[in-house]
């Protein structure tokens, strides 16, 4: 009888360890295959941001030359408001000095208008 029982441990234990290794080499190859997946999602990622940052980086530039051409534009027309007020205060002047007295009629009779015009 003890012929025919034999000892089944090391059939068991190959088995076991058979296994095990197939375990281990499933397991190797879904946290490869999961790597290479996360991997790609962050090479997509990536080019997705710097596509978007190129993209702001252009707006922001554009905006800036755009604020840049305003300002330049305003600096012109308040320099020829300027010129134009200073060649009417000059003129002004001038018929001041040439015809004093119709001046200070008109000026009265603006007051006396203006002056209508606000008690109302």
């Amino acid at each position: 009888m003890n012929k025919q029982v034999q000892n089944p441990e090391p059939a068991t234990g190959n088995r076991i360890d058979e296994r095990a290794e197939r375990i281990k080499q499933a397991t190797s190859s879904a946290v490869a295959s999961t790597k290479e997946a996360v991997d790609r999602a962050a090479d997509h990622v990536e080019e997705g941001l710097h596509h978007a940052t190129d993209k702001a980086a252009g707006a922001a530039h554009r905006a800036s030359d755009k604020a840049a051409h305003v300002s330049q534009r305003g600096r012109e027309v308040y320099d020829e408001t300027m010129d134009r007020a200073e060649v009417w205060l000059e003129q002004a002047r001038v018929y001041v000095r040439e015809k004093p007295v119709q001046s200070v009629a008109i000026a009265l009779g603006a007051g006396w208008l203006l002056g209508r015009i606000l008690r109302r």
